[in-house]
């Protein structure tokens, strides 16, 4: 199965870029090889650039905070299981305050240190990061591999109290909606929202039936239109039916 999510407003699309953009770190800093550290190190360089807005520790906060409410509503629930509920509690009270013991601007130690954002200047250029170019940062990538994954993990760190926020918000968010099954008739499907509002949307299904979903979304409607990928990978409109599970999230 494939699951395809899709956003229905910018810092929900946002919030998933990042996600994006850690996952990404996470397997390229494990590896060993100078290459694999280098695009870890790339990738924390647009981390900087999509988290760069002011406000994004804010509503991390204050979504957090609001799910916290949300969750205490069902402490009088009895099909709601006590020890799970105040586990998810703790961990919301444990990434919040992590958050907010975060000081300063998101990045702020990567922007004061001079070499990085050296680095960060020449990578904007393709193929900006040879070794003729920058040879200190060539002479760093030939430390030993536990050398240059400290380092980058010393980097990061300041940055981890943010993800693990974003990565919670997220869980939460999508563990929000519960899953109804529909069949796009000739490959489309629509349905009205009645202007009820969702964070994001997630659509699941089969990966042998080889459709791929293009979706648009507003508080009003939402439209799936299937397409298929022909040899030159150019996609054309599917015209058979299309079953597929759609979930719509929101706190």
């Amino acid at each position: 199965m494939i699951v395809y999510e899709y956003p229905f407003n910018e810092r929900i699309r946002t919030l998933l870029r990042l996600e994006d953009l850690y996952e990404k770190f996470a397997f390229f800093v494990q590896q060993g090889h100078a290459l694999h550290h280098h695009v870890a190190l790339s990738t924390i360089f647009e981390m900087l650039e999509v988290a760069g807005r002011a406000d994004l520790k804010s509503d991390l906060l204050q979504e957090l905070e609001r799910q916290k409410h949300a969750l205490l509503g069902f402490r009088s629930n009895p099909n709601v299981q006590p020890e799970m509920l105040d586990a998810i509690l703790g961990e919301v009270d444990q990434v919040s305050s992590a958050l907010i013991a975060a000081q300063g601007r998101t990045g702020q130690h990567i922007r004061e240190n001079e070499w990085l954002m050296s680095i960060r200047g020449r990578t904007i250029i393709p193929g900006g990061a040879c070794e003729f170019d920058l040879p200190s940062y060539h002479a760093w990538q030939q430390r030993p591999t536990e050398s240059r994954l400290q380092d980058i993990s010393n980097w990061f760190g300041p940055l981890e109290p943010l993800f693990n926020a974003i990565g919670l918000v997220l869980r939460l968010l999508r563990e929000s909606g519960r899953p109804s099954k529909f069949i796009a008739q000739a490959g489309s499907y629509q349905q009205m929202l009645q202007g009820k509002v969702y964070q994001m949307l997630r659509l699941t299904l089969d990966e042998s039936l080889g459709a791929i979903p293009e979706i648009s979304a507003n508080k009003y409607m939402l439209w799936v239109r299937f397409t298929l990928q022909d040899g030159d990978m150019k996609p054309r409109p599917i015209e058979t039916d299309v079953p597929f599970e759609l979930t719509l999230c929101n706190f």
